[in-house]
């Protein structure tokens, strides 16, 4: 049986590879990637993703899903932007979708602010001086647009962690192993 996880983009299926790799889990023919794009379109109940996704589930192919994409900043997104309505926009499509027995689903973010990306997530694992170091570089370059420090500050946390490339053990990641656990573990039902 595959499970499948939904995603934004390339760094956040990433992610939960290496974390999953970490904690012992084979990810590989295991996980079936569905990457979504845009935020908004995993708000679109016609998806063509969500076609192929439901088929597979109803053919006993798909056992669990995951959704995990960015909450981002209700200042630059007020219906999609932000935690909360990141969270209820995907508690709608769950039920929308009848996905609810079998989905669970991890915003990335900064866990103290609730906003940001799968970038803040790692930013916010790091000691407070490489985290200022990191954050005067985005204030004085070019690269401070959200759109254009996505990339850099991917690059420069990998280079500014001694154990690249991510801290498991932080405590920020111990939500995304939980859900990773529970997508990977097999199903009792």
């Amino acid at each position: 049986m595959k499970v499948a996880i939904l995603h934004e983009g390339t760094e956040d299926f990433k992610l939960m590879k290496q974390l999953a790799n970490s904690l012992g889990y084979d990810f590989d023919g295991m996980v079936e990637p569905y990457k979504i794009g845009r935020k908004s379109n995993f708000f679109k109940a016609g998806n063509t993703d969500y076609r192929e996704l439901i088929q597979q589930i109803e053919a006993d192919q798909i056992d669990k899903v995951l959704f995990v994409l960015d909450a981002d900043d209700p200042a630059n997104d007020r219906i999609y932007g932000g935690y909360e309505n990141t969270q209820k926009a995907l508690n709608t499509i769950i039920d929308e979708l009848v996905l609810g027995p079998i989905a669970q689903s991890f915003i990335c973010c900064n866990p103290e602010t609730k906003l940001g990306n799968v970038e803040s997530l790692l930013l916010s694992t790091l000691d407070d001086e490489k985290k200022a170091c990191i954050e005067h570089f985005l204030e004085c370059s070019e690269f401070g647009a959200p759109d254009d420090a996505k990339a850099v500050l991917n690059s420069i946390y990998q280079k500014g962690f001694p154990r690249a490339p991510y801290n498991y053990d932080h405590e920020n990641f111990d939500e995304l192993k939980e859900k990773l656990g529970w997508l990977l573990t097999p199903s009792t039902y």
